[in-house]
């Protein structure tokens, strides 16, 4: 990988039964890739794109639109902690922020796509900056926290994602690319957010890095899944679909078939328990399973 851009970064030994609490649980050779990609403008990427089934399409596109002011509140969030970052977990930081502005700039021009189909998702936009207004003036290590729960959400959504190939199966090509792209970025960049934590909070006890953790996670987590919920129920509402008929189909979609919340339930709550690491779930081989096919796609070394 010499001709890509790969920022080794500077980590512990990996844990054993001896490891000292606040200690990363990312491998020691992990490392970040950026990757620039750009899907094609010119596709004709149809309403329904997800196999043709407005209920499939609109919660994707519920949180698709979520995306470009939510990645940018990570971002800012993280630049309150560089300057007192370690060299190279600061330059992980810059690598992420990269990640994130490619995220950003690609689900934009999606969400053009399916404004151009006449959803309005500008509430919705409008609804994520009125939930992150919420921490406004708050400490830095809560906005932090928040990062860490809505982070640790989108990394378990992306697994499912690339362990679960049926869950984008009849897809709309180019649209299903976006969403396999993103979802190994996530999983990659899964325990950088973590690890800042861990460094910001180091003076902190163990007890109070959980508390602060997990009550975190249940309050934000719920209040984003709330609403991206209500924000898909009131896209298939534009489809012609009343709000009770689009909340039962929704629900079926999304608890039983395909049932993605249903087998990610677990996965999830694994951040309320008091070890919680996102690398103690070691996926690394989705993310060389995607770049496999894509090395062309690999930024090259600066």
């Amino acid at each position: 990988m010499g001709d890509q851009t790969r920022l080794d970064l500077e980590r512990a030994r990996p844990l054993g039964k001896q490891a000292v609490a606040g200690a990363t649980a990312t491998p020691e050779e992990h490392a970040l890739i950026v990757r620039d990609q750009r899907f094609d403008r010119e596709h004709l990427v149809p309403r329904w794109w997800h196999s043709n089934d407005p209920v499939a399409t609109a919660w994707y596109n519920s949180v698709s639109a979520s995306l470009p002011r939510g990645e940018a509140f990570f971002i800012d969030t993280l630049k309150g902690f560089r300057d007192d970052l370690p060299p190279k977990l600061a330059a992980e930081v810059k690598a992420f922020t990269r990640q994130e502005v490619n995220h950003t700039r690609e689900h934009v021009a999606f969400n053009r796509i399916v404004q151009d189909h006449g959803y309005d998702v500008e509430s919705i936009d409008q609804g994520i900056h009125a939930m992150l207004e919420l921490t406004a003036g708050r400490p830095k290590e809560f906005n932090l926290a928040v990062t860490i729960a809505l982070e640790h959400f989108a990394a378990v959504i992306s697994r499912q994602l690339l362990v679960h190939p049926e869950y984008l199966a009849g897809a709309d090509p180019v649209a299903a690319d976006v969403w396999r792209w993103h979802a190994t970025e996530e999983i990659e960049h899964k325990g950088l957010v973590y690890d800042v934590w861990l460094h910001a909070t180091r003076d902190w006890s163990a007890w109070k890095r959980w508390k602060v953790r997990a009550l975190i996670a249940l309050l934000i987590t719920k209040k984003y899944f709330g609403n991206r919920i209500r924000d898909a129920v009131g896209l298939l509402e534009q489809d012609g679909f009343s709000r009770k008929q689009a909340r039962r189909k929704l629900y079926a979609f999304l608890w039983w078939k395909p049932g993605m919340m249903r087998r990610m339930a677990f996965e999830w709550a694994a951040i309320l328990t008091p070890g919680f690491h996102p690398w103690k779930l070691d996926d690394r081989a989705l993310i060389a399973k995607y770049d496999s096919p894509y090395a062309d796609a690999l930024m090259p070394a600066e």
